[in-house]
């Protein structure tokens, strides 16, 4: 069955915007008393079905709250400085909630390679990606914050940091993190951490990690962290 976004739902009747109500009639072909369900992005499911199946404004009658989900006990928060090429941050967003990540800081570091970001398009790409993976809780993805910011910030659970360092081979994030527990990885841009930011983060109680042998793109490390905790707590 399809799955969408409103994050407005509740009891009675929802209107679809017009490139929704446009997705639904003429790419998916949905008609009059098709069944569908939607999610608030906050935990709850609802399945309804259309009552108007009109391109410019598709009426769903909710049927009935399927499922009221908590968030999972353990959290994963990614901050990642953004590649200079935008399109790979998006993919990162993209398969990060396909995860099920809690939350993605934007980061602004020392060699940081993008100073810009269109947080809104990310927001509409996170919202795909929980429609397709058909998930009840959307990641909060929070806009441009300046290192010292994130790392004054996290006080729920684990902080790490993964940068490199030739004349130490740090554990990995799989030997130190700990089942079930709160989590935030610190992702820096291609050219790395500053010597600065590192001893910052080291004196605010970060534990230095590594993400394996290989040295990976930006994008590719904040993803193998996320993998990583999400793949440690099925176990």
């Amino acid at each position: 069955m399809h799955w969408f976004y409103a994050p407005e739902i509740n009891r009675g009747l929802y209107n679809f915007d017009q490139d929704e109500s446009k997705h639904i009639t003429r790419v998916l072909r949905l008609k009059k008393d098709d069944k569908l369900f939607l999610t608030n992005g906050r935990g709850s499911l609802f399945s309804g079905k259309i009552l108007d199946d009109h391109p410019k404004k598709c009426v769903i009658d909710i049927c009935e709250k399927v499922i009221e989900l908590e968030k999972r006990p353990f959290g994963i928060h990614i901050a990642v400085a953004p590649t200079k090429n935008v399109s790979r941050i998006e993919w990162f967003v993209e398969k990060a909630t396909e995860f099920g990540i809690a939350k993605i800081t934007l980061m602004q570091c020392d060699h940081s390679e993008r100073m810009h970001i269109n947080c809104d398009r990310l927001r509409k790409i996170s919202i795909a990606a929980i429609k397709q993976s058909q998930q009840v809780w959307l990641p909060e993805i929070q806009p441009f914050t300046n290192f010292s910011e994130v790392i004054k910030n996290v006080s729920d659970g684990e902080g790490f940091i993964a940068f490199l360092d030739e004349e130490k081979n740090h554990a990995h994030l799989k030997h130190v993190y700990k089942t079930g527990s709160n989590a935030t990885v610190l992702i820096g841009p291609e050219g790395d951490f500053s010597k600065t930011e590192i001893a910052e983060s080291l004196s605010a109680g970060f534990i230095p990690i590594s993400l394996g042998e290989n040295r990976l793109r930006t994008e590719t490390a904040a993803l193998a962290a996320c993998f990583t905790i999400n793949l440690i707590n099925q176990k």
